[in-house]
């Protein structure tokens, strides 16, 4: 019998020694799924499940009951803090109940969010821009019900903006679900902590947090005065306008594209889309100035009548102080044994839009094409995500395995040292598959530019943009593997080239790409707004 068996959510850090024996949640589930499972039946002394935050982990009732099965009187949940709640028969009990229960309860549920929405609705229709009070300190809310996300591009727009707030008048005030890796340390922060109710319903936890979320929002600021609301928009949510409307201030809405066409396209279709569309609308209506990233996202504001002065496009940007050419990335090389290899990198969640599959075939090709590149050049892709499998059977399908490194996910905090590692790194983005335009902002191309490497990416859309070809990085077809390849051999073969493109990236990115700046545009047009309302309030009437 072992001692002790750790099931390891996903994200979560695999212990060092902790346990007798490891396996990830997913797995566990898999083999519950299939009957595997029974050969774990009272077979450790404990069992633990480990989470990023206990008050965070819901109701893993098929995994908790895994685990009692496992040790019966023995099992636990436990997060990084060492908060842990016993797993007992009691819990189970209670957990089943529930979950029978709660169908029952759905109807009325979303009758009262329905309802909710609608009185919400009404005073949207009847909008005038609140007065604006940069002395007071802003609200800044992440509605989000993902836990422990600890790299990324929200994470590096969340930190952005909030680090640079207190630039431009009082210090933030962070209201968030979960902390967020490289936000300042003396920001205010208040966590969140949401129901369990509907747990292991999709989508109704996050049509049901609004309420209770701007609740607790009020109850944090109780009396204190407010400079503005800025909400980052997230699946279902809509406190930002609930809280800005009982404070009497403006609302900025960080809106990075339509969660419900991301789910139609890049997941599974929402049960409650009718809902979450509508949720979407109140919050475009409420907003007194929302904040997209590229130009094809307010484009399809306006078309959807807003108006275009209520919208700003400002791409996303970089911290040039944390992203620098002078990072060591010795160790990173050393410890994936790339010390004397010409690296070619990218770093990103492997989702439907980063190219990763691109960037893989396009190494296989150049492998194939240049089989004495085999000796000098290694492909370094850190991060995980959906594409990974597919990354990983297109290497292994073209013989090149042992020439990758693919060393997961790095945090945040961790990310320059690996783009430091590389000597050219690659943004190879595709378009939407539905043919509409390619609406991303990819903030690894400005932590890219940062760094002083040469780059490689796609000409679409703002990446086309952003970079100019032969000047600031090489720029190729989207999608097109082939010509993926020539262009990396090309930039990898002249030592110059690569010297003149990271130069000349980093000088745009500090000039025109830095969080900073990008936070100064909202506070100057949230000003604008401020003032032509106030122009039209004191404005003499006329007969």
């Amino acid at each position: 019998m072992k001692r002790r068996i750790t099931v390891v959510r996903s994200g979560i850090p695999t212990p060092a020694a902790a346990a007798d024996a490891v396996i990830a949640d997913e797995e566990l589930r898999r083999e519950i799924r299939s009957g595997r499972f029974v050969r774990r039946l009272a077979s450790a002394r404990e069992s633990r499940l480990l989470v990023h935050r206990l008050g965070a982990s819901g109701r893993p009732l098929a995994t908790a009951a895994a685990l009692w099965a496992m040790s019966p009187g023995a099992a636990s949940i436990e997060d990084a803090s060492g908060a842990r709640r016993p797993v007992t028969l009691t819990l189970l009990a209670n957990w089943i109940a529930r979950l029978a229960l709660e169908p029952l309860q759905t109807r009325g549920a979303l009758s009262a969010i329905a309802a909710d929405l609608a009185r919400c609705e009404a005073v949207a229709a009847a909008r005038r821009l609140p007065r604006l009070d940069l002395d007071a300190p802003p609200l800044y809310l992440r509605t989000d019900l993902s836990f422990g996300i600890r790299a990324g591009g929200s994470v590096g727009h969340t930190a952005g903006v909030l680090n640079n707030l207190s630039a431009f008048g009082a210090p933030p005030i962070f209201v968030t679900t979960d902390d967020v890796p490289t936000v300042d340390r003396g920001i205010e922060t208040h966590v969140v902590m949401p129901s369990d109710a509907f747990w292991n319903f999709r989508e109704l936890p996050a049509l049901l947090l609004t309420q209770p979320f701007a609740a607790e929002t009020l109850r944090v600021v109780d009396r204190r005065s407010i400079g503005f609301v800025y909400q980052r928009y997230s699946l279902g949510n809509y406190s930002g306008v609930v809280v800005s409307r009982a404070l009497g201030v403006p609302l900025i809405l960080e809106y990075n594209g339509s969660e419900v066409w991301v789910s139609d396209h890049w997941g599974r279709p929402l049960k409650h889309r009718e809902l979450a569309l509508r949720i979407e609308r109140l919050n475009h209506l409420a907003a007194d100035l929302i904040v997209v990233v590229s130009d094809p996202i307010a484009d399809q504001l306006t078309a959807a009548g807003i108006p275009r002065e209520r919208v700003l496009v400002n791409p996303n940007a970089v911290d040039v102080e944390r992203y620098r050419p002078d990072i060591d990335g010795a160790l990173v090389r050393r410890t994936l044994g790339l010390d004397r290899a010409f690296v070619v990198g990218f770093i990103g969640t492997f989702g439907a839009w980063h190219g990763a599959e691109v960037l893989a075939e396009a190494f296989v090709t150049l492998m194939r094409e240049r089989p004495e590149l085999r000796r000098s050049m290694r492909l370094l892709m850190a991060g995980n995500g959906a594409r990974m499998p597919l990354v990983r059977r297109i290497l292994d399908a073209g013989g090149v395995a042992d020439l990758v490194r693919l060393p997961g996910l790095v945090s945040q905090e961790d990310g320059p040292s690996y783009l430091a590692a590389c000597d050219l790194l690659v943004s190879p983005h595709v378009p939407n598959a539905d043919g509409t335009p390619f609406f991303g902002s990819p903030t690894k191309l400005f932590e890219y530019m940062a760094m002083g490497r040469p780059i490689v990416a796609s000409n679409l859309n703002q990446i086309g943009e952003v970079l100019e070809h032969d000047r600031t990085a090489w720029l190729v077809a989207p999608g097109d593997a082939s010509a993926l390849a020539d262009a990396i051999a090309e930039v990898a073969a002249n030592e110059a080239q690569r010297r003149r493109l990271g130069a000349a990236a980093r000088t745009r990115a500090v000039a025109r790409h830095t969080w900073r700046e990008h936070t100064q545009r909202i506070i100057d047009r949230v000003r604008a707004l401020d003032r032509a309302a106030t122009s039209v309030a004191t404005a003499p009437a006329t007969r």
